[in-house]
Formats: C-alpha cells, sequence, structure tokens
C-alpha cells in the first residue's frame, strides 16, 4: 500500500525554488500511485485544487493592524491555522506529513499537531530559517553565522528583518517559541537540499540522526524531455547569466568583471538591480539584458551557452540555475559558496573565491577557452537529479 502523503507549503504556485520542489513533487508521487492533498495558505495566484477549501486563510503582514496581528499570532502556531490543518488531517488521514517553507504565513505549529496523531513528520530545509531568523544567514549584505549558535537577539541588535527593528522583533518572538528543541522534538527527519545545509544544521545542534542530504531533483515530464532531447555540442559565442539581479545574488561582481573581457554575456532575469544595472552596463557591446525569459527561453539560452556563471555571495542551498546549466549540458562557473561547490567538479565546469571581481575575470578567461563534453555533463546531471533517485530515497526516509 503506497503512503498517503501530505504536502505542504505556504504558496501554491510557481513562485519560487519551494513552490517549483513543491509541486515537481506532486507530480512525482502521484505519477508513482501515491495519494497526495495539499495545504497551503489561500493565495489568489495559487493552483485550483479540491484540497483548496482546506487551506488556511490568507493574512497579510503589510495590511492593517488586525491583519498584522493575526499574522503574528499566526506565526506563533495561535489562531485558526489549528483547525484548519486539524481539518485536513481528519479529512485526508496522512501517513506523512511532507513539509517544505511553513514560516510565517502557516507555522512550525503544524508538525506540533501532525506528530500529537503520530503522523510521521519529514521537512525540507529550503533557507536557513531554523538556524537564522531572518531566513538568509546574511547581515548587511554579508553572509553571517551569529545565530546559528543559538542566540537568536542578534537580529533585533542588527535588524535584519527588512531593516525593521518591529519585523526583527517578531522573528525573534517566532524563534524563540519555535526553538531547536521543540522543533527536533516533533520532526522525524530534516531534509538537506545540500550537505552545506546539513553541515550548518549540525552546527546548530539539531541531532545528526534527524538530518539527511537528498539533493533536488527535476520534475518527471521536465527530466524526460531533457533525456530524450539531443544535447548540442556546438555552442554560440556567448555566456550567460539566469537569475535574479539582486545584490547578494553577486550579479554586480559578474558585471564588473564582464565588463574588463570581450567575450559576449546574455543577462537573464529582472529583480530590484536591474534598471540600476541596464543603465551602468546597457551600453557596453558584450553585455546583454533579456529581461525575464519563460522557462522555454532559458531552456533555449542554456542549451546554445558555452557555459553559465552563479556568482552567488550568500549561502545557496541546492539552486535550481545549477542544476538546469548541467542538465542542459552547459558546464557552471560558480563562487565557492554554500552548495555550490558540491554540485561542481573538473568535467562539468570550475569554482572561484565568492565576491573575488579579479579571480572572476580570470576564471572567465579559462572557462572560455576550455573544451567541455557537453553530452557526459547532460548524462551525468540527469542521473544525479533524476525523479526516480529522488523517489527512492524519499521512500526511505518516509518509512516505506
Amino acid at each position: 500500500m503506497k503512503q498517503r502523503v501530505l504536502l505542504v507549503n505556504k504558496f501554491y504556485y510557481r513562485r519560487g525554488g519551494d513552490c517549483v520542489y513543491l509541486l515537481n513533487l506532486e507530480e512525482m508521487l502521484r505519477s508513482r500511485g501515491h495519494e497526495v492533498a495539499v495545504f497551503a495558505m489561500g493565495y489568489p495566484d495559487n493552483i485550483p485544487s479540491e484540497w483548496t477549501p482546506y487551506f488556511a486563510p490568507e493574512v497579510q503582514f503589510a495590511g492593517g493592524m488586525m491583519q498584522k496581528l493575526k499574522a503574528v499570532r499566526r506565526t506563533l502556531g495561535m489562531g485558526d491555522i489549528n483547525s484548519t490543518f486539524t481539518a485536513i488531517l481528519d479529512r485526508f488521514k496522512p501517513d506523512v506529513v511532507h513539509l517544505n517553507n511553513i514560516h510565517s504565513y502557516l507555522s512550525p505549529q503544524l508538525a506540533l499537531l501532525a506528530r500529537k496523531r503520530g503522523v510521521k513528520v519529514a521537512w525540507t530545509m529550503h533557507d536557513y530559517k531554523l538556524l537564522c531568523p531572518s531566513y538568509s544567514c546574511l547581515s548587511h549584505g554579508k553572509p553571517c553565522e551569529l545565530c546559528i549558535g543559538g542566540d537568536k537577539s542578534h537580529v533585533i541588535k542588527e535588524r535584519c528583518m527588512k531593516g525593521s527593528l518591529a519585523a526583527s522583533a517578531i522573528a525573534w518572538l517566532e524563534a524563540g517559541k519555535w526553538s531547536r528543541d521543540r522543533l527536533s522534538a516533533c520532526t522525524d527527519m530534516f531534509i538537506c537540499p545540500s550537505e552545506f545545509m546539513a553541515s550548518k544544521m549540525r552546527q546548530g545542534g539539531f541531532p545528526d540522526k534527524k538530518i539527511v542530504t537528498l539533493n533536488n531533483f527535476l520534475a518527471p515530464a521536465i527530466w524526460e524531455k531533457k533525456r530524450v532531447t539531443p544535447v548540442k555540442t556546438e555552442r554560440g559565442d556567448y555566456y550567460c547569466y539566469v537569475g535574479r539581479l539582486s545584490h547578494e545574488k553577486g550579479v554586480e561582481t559578474l558585471l564588473k568583471s564582464a565588463s574588463t573581457l570581450p567575450y559576449h554575456i546574455k543577462i537573464a532575469g529582472g529583480g530590484p538591480l536591474e534598471a540600476d544595472l541596464r543603465k551602468r552596463y546597457g551600453n557596453q557591446g558584450n553585455i546583454e539584458f533579456l529581461g525575464h525569459l519563460d522557462s522555454e527561453g532559458v531552456d533555449k539560452l542554456l542549451a546554445g551557452a558555452r557555459f553559465s556563471v552563479v556568482p552567488s555571495e550568500c549561502y545557496e542551498n541546492n539552486p535550481f540555475s545549477v542544476i538546469e546549466s548541467l542538465c542542459a549540458g552547459t558546464p557552471v562557473l560558480g563562487a565557492k559558496i554554500g552548495g555550490i561547490p558540491e554540485l561542481i567538479a573538473a568535467n562539468n565546469g570550475m569554482t572561484y573565491p565568492s565576491g573575488d571581481c579579479a579571480a572572476l575575470a580570470t576564471s572567465i578567461e579559462k572557462m572560455w577557452n576550455q573544451s567541455f563534453d557537453h553530452e557526459k555533463i547532460s548524462q551525468d546531471a540527469l542521473d544525479r537529479f533524476s525523479p526516480e533517485l529522488h523517489y527512492i530515497f524519499l521512500n526511505k526516509i518516509y518509512g516505506a
């Protein structure tokens, strides 16, 4: 008998990496005969689902005072989150509750409610929220580990949440309510998409026996399409960046380096730095801004690129940008930070010290002139990030 799995995430549409993972996981589990239900916060952009009537009502931290109060109460496990989640537990009767990104708009209270019923709880760590009250292990734009050791008051001292004292105080209250020991007691397994994330969870004192590493994977339909599509071995005269145009992604460092070189780079994506970067670099002949591309556009861009660059200056976990590039047979030049180096070897790319503009320029030069076996890069990546391999390991975690 296949297990009944309740998937939980605060949003239920293609919004970020956590949402992409949830939707891919739902597709994979259903295709293998599992009964799957979904619990999320009600939101206008959500995908229609038979389980929508059970979703928690929408809360907004940006609303009026009553809305803010309701949102804060939810983060602390108070209010309607208890009745709505209890209702879906009663209706679906899951064998496993698989939590994803649940802080703020839902609540870790869900793990407690599931555990009280004897339901197995697995929790995928998409960010550093259990270690850092502001999610990112960043302070003033730089990597920071002050809160990992246990004292979460730094979030208030540094105003890490949106530069706001009030928001930072709420994050501190939330971290105090959902302590390491409390969350460890009601969670069977913390699933870390990277060894780096797993190492930080151990550093933060979470039980080693409850920590497992399991990389992200490609959606079954996308994986199958890539498996049967021939890999381009003749590449264009460009390299590329695909992602958000924001400070922590290191795109400014990338463009500074690119501007000193003759090679053509294509930049795909939008974000808070887009207008400024276009103004500063848009007139330079070898730098081309493409704006936001849909998935088909990204696939086409990666398939023709000599290599892609992932220049992050934050603790990336198990970035889809690297996975998608490798599956396209496109080598990756990645910053040596977070979980990025785990994905890159001599036969599929190169790493350089994060934030080092000169080292990045030197590495771009080397990558441009280096030959790679694009077909092997793709095949190795498709093997490593296949839905089947993910399912085999996930089944073990679920206890099947």
